[in-house]
């Protein structure tokens, strides 16, 4: 065969070879997702804007008052406010004159998160940064007169091994641009080619975000919105390109199906070990992303319950994305603050049954409820942890899934001595663990017990 010229070797490089990611799923859905994704396990999102500031129903109060009619919203609308009153004044009152950023960002720290991601824009349309695509209707122009998405990038890259997100709805309720393409039948892109397109790449190219979270693509596919397009350039040749990790909300016909890791659904939790990565988006105000002041304390999620929903996330493969909404002026108030350092203070303890591992072969408990599992490699062995929900009583833990060996350890996490087990008499799985008395359990750990297992035979 003859020799191959200079010119076509460089021609084959760019078509096959050089050419990177194409915009298309198959391709796109190709690319490996960045390990500190995974590695992670824990976010924390912030959901904060010009809702923050009537913070009566959470961020869609525009919506389900003028399109739903929502009746408490209307009556609360109509009992608090002018009659020719809308959803704009509300915008300069968005003040943040308490919005500390470096406290935020050490409050998250002190969470034991390793990423943040920031609404940067809701469906309201409002950007927390100085859009020149959103004229007069972002944080610089109106309210706060302040770079909110920029001072949350700088406060969060100070903490160390601390990532920072940004959130970004491809939709806005009201936006005239995105109606008439609607009316359209989307056979028009004045929105997206004017407005939500160029908002992304300028948010990549001004922050260089680690994460990217799409949202609002619910109302038609994924070629209105030229998700791929842009996809392709941020792999291929944004300044994050090796390092940036998505979602699956590109249109709605991608959630669960394409994009880097999957949501699938707001408070995703299947509870079950899932093929591909995949994240649970929750809410430490159960009825609300947004700050609420009619919130009472029993509709926020106790430590207990938050753990419980971190154990059963990460057992089955998951990241937790861990929701607050601070106040219209910038604080996060105390419940949540008191939750986040309270995780941390466990994670501080029992990170290594979180960080970095990895799903087992089971994932709870064949035999005691409220046990689940998690483990982490190495060359030699591999650790298992089960954590445990509930004390158990009679100062002994049945578990049905081990398979022991002569060689098996249990350790409580925090106790200084390896704890005595059997193995269950009459079956080939499971062991009984002899623990200390109940009084260890609050020295040792206020909420769910995490027991390390080492030299099982699966």
């Amino acid at each position: 065969m003859a020799a191959l010229s200079p010119l076509l070797l460089v021609t084959i490089c760019f078509v096959n070879l050089c050419s990177g990611y194409s915009p298309n799923w198959d391709s796109l859905d190709s690319r490996p997702l960045p390990e500190w994704f995974d590695q992670s396990k824990i976010g924390i999102f912030i959901h904060w804007g010009v809702f923050s500031v009537p913070s009566f129903s959470g961020a869609f109060i525009w919506y389900a008052w003028k399109s739903f009619k929502d009746p408490a919203i209307v009556k609360f609308m109509s009992e608090n406010y002018p009659p020719n009153f809308t959803y704009p004044d509300f915008a300069a009152q968005f003040t943040a004159e308490f919005y500390n950023p470096d406290k935020w960002a050490e409050i998250f720290k002190a969470s034991g998160a390793k990423y943040v991601v920031l609404v940067t824009k809701h469906h309201d349309g409002f950007t927390n940064w100085p859009s020149k695509y959103s004229w007069n209707w972002n944080s610089m122009d109106v309210g706060p007169n302040r770079d909110l998405t920029g001072d949350l990038a700088a406060a969060v890259r100070k903490q160390k091994d601390m990532k920072f997100g940004v959130y970004h709805s491809l939709y806005e309720f009201y936006n005239p641009l995105y109606l008439q393409d609607k009316a359209n039948n989307y056979s028009t892109q004045k929105f997206v080619k004017t407005k939500t397109m160029p908002e992304l790449y300028e948010l990549v190219n001004s922050y260089k975000p680690d994460l990217i979270w799409s949202d609002g693509a619910w109302e038609v596919d994924d070629t209105y919105w030229n998700s791929t397009s842009f996809l392709a350039w941020l792999y291929n040749s944004s300044p994050v390109k090796d390092t940036v990790v998505v979602n699956d909300r590109w249109g709605k016909n991608t959630p669960c199906k394409h994009g880097g890791y999957w949501n699938c659904d707001d408070r995703y939790n299947p509870r079950v070990l899932q093929k591909h990565k995949w994240e649970n988006c929750m809410t430490l105000d159960k009825g609300s992303w947004g700050f609420r002041r009619p919130a009472t304390y029993a509709d926020y999620m106790s430590i207990e319950e938050l753990l419980k929903t971190l154990a059963e996330t990460i057992s089955c493969g998951g990241n937790l994305l861990i929701n607050v909404g601070p106040t219209h002026d910038g604080r996060i108030i105390p419940v949540f603050e008191e939750r986040l350092r309270e995780l941390g203070s466990w994670l501080d303890l029992n990170g290594e049954a979180i960080y970095s591992s990895v799903p087992w072969a089971h994932q709870n408990d064949t035999v005691t409820s409220g046990v689940w599992y998690t483990s982490r490699k190495s060359t030699n062995q591999t650790m298992v942890y089960a954590i445990v929900l509930n004390w158990p009583k009679n100062d002994q833990l049945v578990l049905g899934s081990p398979v022991v060996t002569p060689a098996t350890k249990v350790e409580l996490i925090g106790y200084p001595a390896k704890l005595s087990w059997k193995a269950k008499p009459d079956v080939k799985t499971g062991m009984v663990i002899t623990i200390p008395p109940v009084s260890i359990s609050t020295m040792v750990c206020k909420w769910a017990w995490v027991f390390r297992l080492s030299g099982l035979g699966n």
